[in-house]
């Protein structure tokens, strides 16, 4: 059967106590969240500092990656 929460007060304890037992239950949704955050820091900081630089041809690119292997 279901609790009626009786003030904003106690609302505010149960979602805290909810989340406090997801991010010690669910590490691996945690880990995977903050990775992606990273993932995407990473990108948009390689995106400015491209968008910086001189453009260069596709050709010039496709000889980089061949060349490499």
């Amino acid at each position: 059967m279901a609790t009626v929460i009786e003030s904003n007060e106690k609302l505010k304890e149960a979602f805290k106590m909810a989340i406090v037992e997801l991010l010690q239950e669910r590490q691996d949704l945690v880990r995977d969240i903050l990775d992606e955050i990273v993932e995407d820091i990473a990108f948009s900081k390689a995106i400015a500092e491209g968008e910086q630089t001189p453009r260069v041809s596709r050709e010039s690119v496709f000889e980089v990656l061949e060349s490499v292997n």
